[in-house]
């Protein structure tokens, strides 16, 4: 089957304006922005057609041609990255059987979780969207509650039914737990790994369709197929050894550059 990967980003963002030029410097010492370090992430994927970056910005693409993406330049009027991928998917005129949404915040993304998302897509013939989980270890939980507890939107969790359907996802911690996990411990709460698979007709319906309470509330743009009776499949992917975290604040500059310090990402 036929991949695409786009890399929405817009500069405009409510949190952390002009979030995809940060520089975030790796092991080396190298900077690289946000946007460039995506883009690596998604070209270490095998398996994938094309991969675009679709921004309504002239800074985000004129700095992403400079490194060698291919741009897609879509409206301001797109509400969120599905919404944005959607339109990237139009001016390219179609042509793929799957279309992987990889969130410009999440350069920690490895390879092989975007590799296992679209196989199980493809294994799932009914389902019209998927998006990969991680099994939180007790360090991964603790900076969860940590934000929280602190005021800060930090990761996303999810909780989904036995047969891997999402039940639902928030930017709270859930579901809820009482015991205290030391850092190599594993838990029962799943991060959402920002990464979505859609079949090409899911994605076109979705800008029709009204955001829902629950989307609005959690801000969340998965939520509107939930809300919409569409099922999400996640897939549980394994770390292997990689951390995962992504850039929602500020504060997570330090935090993912202390990461990739530590597992020797340039």
């Amino acid at each position: 089957m036929s991949a695409l990967i786009v890399i929405p980003a817009r500069y405009a963002s409510s949190r952390y304006p002009g979030k995809p030029l940060v520089a975030l410097k790796g092991a080396s010492g190298e900077n690289k922005s946000l946007i460039r370090r995506s883009w690596d992430a998604a070209m270490a994927v095998q398996g994938v057609d094309k991969v675009v970056v679709a921004t309504d910005n002239d800074r985000i693409g004129d700095a992403a041609t400079g490194f060698g993406a291919e741009v897609v330049m879509t409206s301001t009027d797109c509400q969120n990255g599905t919404e944005r991928c959607a339109e990237a998917l139009q001016n390219l005129g179609g042509n793929f059987d799957i279309v992987v949404n990889l969130q410009g915040d999440a350069p920690l993304t490895p390879a092989w979780f975007i590799e296992d998302l679209i196989a199980g897509l493809e294994a799932n013939p009914r389902s019209a969207v998927a998006t990969p989980v991680l099994r939180a270890d007790g360090r991964a939980l603790n900076g969860f509650l940590a934000d929280r507890q602190a005021g800060r939107v930090g990761g996303t969790t999810a909780v989904f039914g036995a047969d891997h359907n999402a039940l639902y996802f928030s930017k709270e911690v859930i579901p809820y737990t009482n015991r205290t996990y030391q850092d190599e411990d594993e838990t029962p709460v799943f991060h959402h790994v920002g990464v979505y698979a859609y079949r090409p007709e899911a994605l076109a319906d979705y800008p029709g369709w009204t955001p829902g309470s629950l989307e609005q509330l959690e801000g969340l743009e998965q939520l509107r197929f939930l809300e919409r009776g569409v099922p999400m499949l996640c897939v549980e992917v394994a770390s292997k050894g990689r951390q995962f975290w992504e850039l929602n604040n500020p504060e997570d500059v330090p935090r993912i550059e202390a990461m990739m310090q530590d597992m020797g990402i340039d």
